[in-house]
Order: C-alpha cells, then structure tokens, then sequence
C-alpha cells in the first residue's frame, strides 16, 4: 500500500490532481500497485476554510504519507492579505521547511512531438534533456526581513541573503549524484564574481567534487547561464544552483519546451517528498476543462520512480504521455495546427487508454 497525500490547492489543482489520480488508479489496475489518498488543504482554499494556508492537519497528512502530490497555490482572490497569509508564502515556504524538503529537481526535456511548439528553432531544441536542482530552503526566500523609514520621507527594505557549508553541500552533493547517473556532467551556478554567498557557494561544491572524480564540474554565472539557455541549451546536462537563481532559471528553462504545462517537479531530501508541477493555478481558466494536466501526470511518474522505486510503471505513464503526443492531441497551451484539440478530462483519457 502506497499512501500519496493530495493538496490539489487553487484554481485549477482541483482539476489536475484528480487526473493524475486517475493515472495511478489505472497503474494500479495494470500492475497490481495499491495506492491509498488522503486529501487536504492547502494555499487560499485552506486560507478560507481555517485562516491559514497551511493548517497543522495538512501537516499531519503529508507527514503520515508516502509521498505528496500537490496541484497549484494562489491567486488574485488572496493577494491583498498579509504577507505570511498569502498562500505562495504563507504555504509553499513554510511546507518545505517544515519537511526538510531542501532541493527541487525539474527536467526540462522536450517531446520530439512538441519540438515545434518550442519558441527557440526545432534545432535548437529537439532532444533537449536538461535536469535542474535547485536549492530550495535557504537563500533570499528564507532569509531576514524588514523595512525601516528614511529620515526626510520614504521606506528601505532588506532581504538577507543567507547560505551555510552544510546547506550548500547537500544540494551539490545530490547534483553530483544525479549527475553521475546521467551524462557525467555537473554545472553550478552562482554569481560569484560579485555576492559572498555565491563564493562560499564555489567553494563548497568544488570541495564536494572531490569525492565525484568521474563527474565533469564546471561553473558560469547566472547571467550568462540565462543567455545560455536561449543560444545553446543542449550544453547543459544536471544543473545546480541557489534558490532565487534555480526559480528564474527553471522557469526560462520550462518555455524551451513547448509549454510550462508539460514539466514536473520533485522536492527532496525531507521527510517525506513532494512533487509538483511547476507552473502556477492558472485562475483565468479554472474549472473550465481548459488546463493541462500533464505537467501533475508526469509528476506522479517521478514519485513512482523516486519515492516508491517504481520504474516499469513511471515509465509506462511517459510511455503513454508520448503516445498521445504522437497522436496528435493537444490541450490550448501546447496546440499546433492540424492537432486535435481536447479538454483536462479528454486528454487524460486518452493517456489511461495508451496505458493499454
């Protein structure tokens, strides 16, 4: 028995989870798997059922969970609370905390059959397979906070930029790891011709490669990284960076793919691991049958493959996702002429059908 938590969340995670839901039910027919799923609160739908966007009771179902699949936060219904009330603070920050959850690993990898939809030219793209961790509990985001008045008029505001050794090393160590299972090649990057943090960042990982020697280690900046992406992306194999870059860089990373509604995300090294997709709650086209599901569907493959150690049957679900591709369906954001356009619940059966 495997027990996943489910936090569909706001706008349209309440659409999107259940897909993915129905994928697994269908994994579990197909391969003798049982799967248990406990639903709970999170972001502005727990703000307005308790107050908070992140009740003590979510807490207590993720930490008696296998794993946690969670939908999409926020939303402009909730942008005028305070601060530590609006659900993307007040939810994400603190769950990740609080389960220890400190590197989010992202693939960006396009679909041979989405290739075009991609901004960038076919050739630029076509097989690109990029894997990005990204510090997930330090940095800015964590980081001190306050305002003070200016004599004569005005306000200062003060993030503090925060990172320990201990912090640094384990992300780049699971970068290493990841890394000497794909293609051997690590990229870290920092900032570290201007910020200490991003020193200390270059020195920690280059004192971690010492126990990868069979992994290529190479630095650039976060800027040109960000140029990089856009010139020649497939350079770039695992990629490590600090959590206020690995936010932009993830992001500038999932449009080269075709669409933000196609990528998954894991959250590790915690109690328990969290996976995602990365883009937001979309409540312009909530409830609508409009959204794309495939971003969660493909996020319940990684905790498949990951939390559970489930191999056949997280590949079966990429396997199916491919095929649909391939057989030309498409939801709003990713469609081409000439494809067949379908809806949230349409395209997931169709993926449930290619699982044979």
């Amino acid at each position: 028995m495997y027990k996943v938590a489910l936090l569909p969340g706001d706008g349209i995670g309440p659409e999107i989870v259940p897909q993915a839901v129905r994928v697994l039910q269908a994994i579990g027919e197909k391969y003798k798997r049982e799967f248990s799923f406990q639903t709970a609160l999170i972001g502005g739908a727990a703000y307005d059922a308790t107050g908070h966007p992140l009740p003590e009771e979510t807490l207590a179902v993720c930490r008696n969970s296998d794993a946690i699949l969670l939908g999409a936060v926020g939303g402009p219904k909730w942008d005028n609370l305070e601060p530590q009330l609006r659900p993307e603070r007040g939810a994400l920050l603190p769950l990740r905390k609080k389960l220890g959850l400190y590197a989010n690993v992202r693939p960006a990898s396009v679909n041979s059959a989405l290739a075009e939809a991609s901004p960038l030219k076919e050739e630029l793209v076509s097989g690109l397979d990029i894997l990005i961790i990204r510090e997930l509990t330090g940095g800015l985001y964590f980081g001190q906070k306050h305002r003070e008045d200016i004599p004569g008029g005005g306000q200062k505001a003060v993030e503090t930029l925060e990172y320990t050794t201990e912090e640094v090393e384990r992300v780049a160590r699971l970068g290493f790891e990841m890394a000497s299972k794909r293609n051997k090649k690590l990229m870290s990057v920092d900032k570290a011709n201007v910020l200490e943090s991003s020193r200390l960042w270059r020195e920690v990982v280059e004192e971690v490669a010492k126990d990868y020697p069979d992994v290529e280690l190479s630095h650039m900046y976060v800027d040109n990284c960000a140029m990089q992406l856009v010139r020649y992306p497939k350079q770039f194999d695992v990629m490590v960076t600090e959590n206020m870059f690995g936010d932009i860089l993830t992001d500038l990373a999932s449009q080269l793919t075709g669409s933000i509604g196609m990528l998954p995300s894991a959250s590790l090294g915690g109690e328990v691991a969290l996976y995602e997709p990365i883009h937001g709650s979309a409540p312009d086209i909530a409830g609508k049958n409009l959204a794309n599901p495939i971003a969660t569907i493909l996020s319940a493959a990684m905790m498949l493959r990951i939390s559970f150690g489930l191999e056949t049957e997280a590949a079966a679900i990429e396997q199916a996702v491919a095929k649909v591709l391939d057989q030309g369906y498409r939801t709003g954001d990713i469609m081409q002429p000439g494809k067949t356009k379908v809806g949230t619940v349409e395209v997931t059966d169709a993926i449930i059908k290619a699982l044979g």
